[in-house]
Formats: structure tokens, C-alpha cells, sequence
């Protein structure tokens, strides 16, 4: 069982102090509640003693009691004599549907619906599928139809690929892990945007990676400095990066730079993962974009889970011969290989994949910019940046309030993730991740919800000044 020590939960909590008449236990719970609904408390995770706890925030044991006790009655903390209190999600929190629950939006999530194309390309791998039943049905490393069709993707790109090059995967998270933990030992170093994918950090935390964080911003995007300084200074076994369209900045990284960070990581001996699983959601501009291994060595991660349907749960790794051998052979420790009748549907999707880029891009733009309009309608104060690719807006609030934000939107029905889900040690309580990949009427459901929570939150303005933790995030 995980444990948390009470300084790395206080990181965690950022500022969490009660605002107005909130007492200070329902502060800290609340806090805390919203770290595990959030994920970035893990279930099963042991909490730091009440007397720690106490001493690490600067309250009374009393405080930190009721805190937990209130964690306790809503199911979020189980207590046992001896053992401590262990972090859980109750029944309504859980991942498992319940019939009885009001309906909440989900903003948590950068989704889109199926693509019209899927569902005749179901049909069709349907009748194609009996002619694979006389094999064992393992599959480890992709049919050779949709390795092909992949292959030719990126050929068609400018990368010349061949098919075994190409591992078939459960997805693009899938492969992800599947390379930290093969690729890297426990204890190694990782290099790592902030913010970033959150699936991802949990990846590499879940390999045992030691996380060397460099900045994105929607202002002046990568650090180019503080990346070159970070492999330098660190050496580290791997570099997981967003090259076009960041999640959730929508930022994509200068050609130079890309160049400059592969020659940086084949001197120090950095295997360099560049999730691509974005880059052809092009909101500025139809063109397509040379893949980041085109510049030098990169192991690239792809899927269809974005611009397709997040149901089809097929994605893929490129990269040297030697490389996709060694996944090959460690990928059963995990699973045995991705269904073939889902390859096959992705197979015949990729013929049409062109039309149906053109048709996401013209939905995705027209989200974006009927985000913006809504925002500035109804959130004048929040600031928001031109995306140029993607399927998010990385909004900045003003004010390091994002998890109170979010905890206020759950009672309006809007389910989002706060800022610091997507960074390390509880930063970007300032910033708001909002997907604009829905309709118009959950976009206009959506901000609403959020105009309302901003308004409670908002009757007990945070003063940085109030607080010791100020600092913290």
C-alpha cells in the first residue's frame, strides 16, 4: 500500500484555506476530497496521521479530525484501529454508473463522438473477420494490414516507414506505459512537460520515474533554455513530450528546437517518446505537419482514440527495428495483444481518415471559437489564449482558485478537472483545462456551470496575503 507523508500532501493542497465563514475542517476536507475525486490521490493510498498532518499545515489535531471524520461519513477515507486511514472512492464517486445519480457534463475528459465512418467500417470488418478464427487470436504485434496502413500514414506525412516499424497497441496510454516501464528501470530519470497529460504522468510515476519537469505556457510555449539545461544537467533515461498541439496548452514546438532536443538526447543517451496522438488536429491551418521522428531518433505514439472515437481502443508505436522487438518482448507481462476485430475496423477507417480529419478540424474550430465567444460573455475576467491545435483551452483564472472552482462547478452538474491535475506538486491552481471538442449546447451547458460556480467562489475573493501557503503553488 502507497503512503503519502504530510508534507507531500500539503504540496498537494496548494492553497486550501476557508474563505469567509467555511470553517477550516471543511476547507481541509474539501481539499482533499477533491485530490482523490481528482486521481491525484490514488485509492488505497494511506494518509499522512492526524498529529503530522496537523503540525505540516499549522492547525490544530482537532481540525484535522473532523476533516477526516467528514471524509469518513462521505465515503472518500476508510479508518482502521492500527492501520490509519486509507483513501477510497464511495459508490456515487465511483467509476461504475449509478441509475440513481443526477446526470453530471463532463468536461473532465477532451472527447469527441464517433465519427460517422465507424460504423460501416464496423460492417465490413465483421464479415472480414472470419478469415483470421483459424488462427490463435494472440496478437502481440499488429495484423499486417493495419501495420501497413499505418506505415503508409506516416510515409504520407514525409516520414518513410516501413511496417515493422509499427506495434499495434490498446491505445495510445497503453503504449505509453508500455515503453516507461521497458525502457526505463525505477529510480531513472524521466523529462517531462508542465503541465501535461496526466495519464501520462501517472504512467511514468507508475514505472517508478523520477520526473524532471520543463515548462509550457500558451504565452511563449517550451522553455528552450530550461529543456536544454534539464537533459544536460540530468541525463535522463526518457523524455516524454507533446510536440503539436500540447495537451492542454495546444502549443506545437519549433522546428529548431525539435532538432536541437534529439541531438541533445541521442548524446545523452535519452530515449525521446513524442505522443503524436494530437498532431494532425491542425485548427490554423490544413497542412500536414512532418512528424517529430523526422527530425532524428523518436519513438512515436499515435492513436485514433482522438480524431476517430475514443471506443475504438487501438493505437501505435513507431520506431527502430531493435526498439519494437524489445516492446514486443516485454508486452506480455502485461497483456497478450489488441483485438483483431478492432484492428480491423481502424484498418478500413484509415482509408477515409483524410475526409474525416477535414470534417473534426471544421467541428473543432467552430467549438473553439464558440468557446471564446461564451467566455468572454459571461467570464470577462478569465484569459484566454488563441489554440492553434487540438481539442482544448488552457485558460488562466487570474486567481489560484481552480480546485475551489471545481469543487463549486460539481454542484452545478459540471464534472472538470482542476489545473493541477495536469502538473507536478500542486501547480496551476491559477489555470482551467476546457475541452471545446463537445456540441454547442453542452459548451453553453458547460460555461454557464461554470459562470455560477466562479460566482460563488468569487464571494470570498482569495487574498494571497490571508495565507503561509501562498507560496506553495
Amino acid at each position: 500500500m502507497n503512503s503519502l507523508s504530510a508534507r507531500a500532501l500539503v504540496v498537494m493542497m496548494g492553497e486550501w484555506r476557508a474563505s469567509g465563514s467555511n470553517a477550516a475542517y471543511l476547507a481541509v476536507s474539501d481539499r482533499i476530497r477533491l485530490l482523490i475525486m481528482d486521481g491525484r490521490i490514488l485509492t488505497s493510498t494511506r494518509l499522512p496521521a492526524e498529529r503530522e498532518l496537523a503540525l505540516a499545515l499549522g492547525v490544530s489535531r482537532t481540525t484535522v479530525t473532523a476533516a477526516y471524520s467528514a471524509l469518513r461519513e462521505g465515503g472518500y477515507v476508510e479508518s482502521t484501529r492500527g492501520s490509519g486511514s486509507v483513501a477510497q472512492l464511495p459508490h456515487r464517486a465511483s467509476l461504475i454508473p449509478d441509475s440513481a445519480a443526477p446526470q453530471m457534463l463532463d468536461f473532465s475528459k477532451s472527447t469527441i463522438s464517433a465519427a460517422p465512418e465507424v460504423i460501416e467500417a464496423s460492417r465490413r470488418a465483421a464479415e472480414q473477420l472470419p478469415a483470421y478464427l483459424g488462427e490463435s487470436g494472440f496478437d502481440p504485434v499488429g495484423i499486417p494490414a493495419l501495420r501497413e496502413a499505418i506505415a503508409q500514414r506516416y510515409v504520407d506525412r514525409g516520414l518513410p516507414t516501413s511496417p515493422d516499424q509499427i506495434m499495434v497497441t490498446l491505445g495510445a496510454q497503453h503504449a505509453i506505459a508500455l515503453i516507461s516501464r521497458t525502457l526505463m528501470s525505477r529510480g531513472d530519470r524521466a523529462l517531462m512537460e508542465n503541465p501535461s497529460y496526466p495519464h501520462a504522468l501517472d504512467a511514468l510515476r507508475a514505472a517508478g520515474a523520477r520526473l524532471v519537469p520543463v515548462g509550457v505556457s500558451t504565452e511563449t510555449g517550451w522553455d528552450a533554455i530550461a529543456v536544454e539545461q534539464a537533459i544536460q544537467r540530468t541525463s535522463p533515461s526518457l523524455a516524454y513530450l507533446m510536440p503539436d498541439f500540447h495537451n492542454p496548452t495546444g502549443q506545437s514546438m519549433p522546428e529548431e528546437l525539435r532538432e536541437k532536443i534529439l541531438t541533445l538526447a541521442e548524446r545523452h543517451g535519452t530515449a525521446v517518446i513524442a505522443d503524436e496522438t494530437m498532431a494532425e488536429l491542425d485548427l490554423d491551418g490544413n497542412g500536414i505537419r512532418l512528424p517529430f521522428a523526422a527530425h532524428g531518433n523518436a519513438i512515436s505514439v499515435g492513436s485514433v482514440g482522438k480524431t476517430v472515437w475514443g471506443g475504438l481502443r487501438t493505437g501505435w508505436i513507431r520506431a527502430d527495428h531493435a526498439t519494437i522487438r524489445q516492446l514486443v518482448r516485454a508486452r506480455s507481462a502485461g497483456d497478450l495483444g489488441t483485438p483483431l476485430l478492432e484492428q480491423l475496423v481502424v484498418t478500413n477507417i484509415l482509408e477515409s481518415y483524410p475526409a474525416i480529419l477535414d470534417a473534426r478540424r471544421t467541428s473543432l474550430r467552430a467549438g473553439r471559437e464558440h468557446l471564446s465567444s461564451l467566455l468572454a460573455e459571461q467570464l470577462p475576467s478569465w484569459q484566454v489564449p488563441h489554440t492553434p491545435g487540438g481539442m482544448t483551452a488552457w485558460i488562466n483564472l487570474g486567481q489560484p482558485v481552480s480546485s475551489q472552482l471545481v469543487l463549486a462547478a460539481r454542484n452545478e452538474g459540471l464534472v472538470i478537472a482542476a489545473g493541477p491535475r495536469f502538473g507536478m506538486d500542486g501547480a496551476f491552481e491559477r489555470f482551467l483545462r476546457i475541452p471545446f471538442s463537445g456540441g454547442a449546447a453542452d459548451l453553453e451547458q458547460g460555461v454557464s456551470a461554470l459562470a455560477a460556480a466562479w460566482s460563488t467562489v468569487m464571494r470570498h475573493p482569495f487574498s494571497p496575503a490571508s495565507s503561509e501557503f501562498a507560496n506553495v503553488v
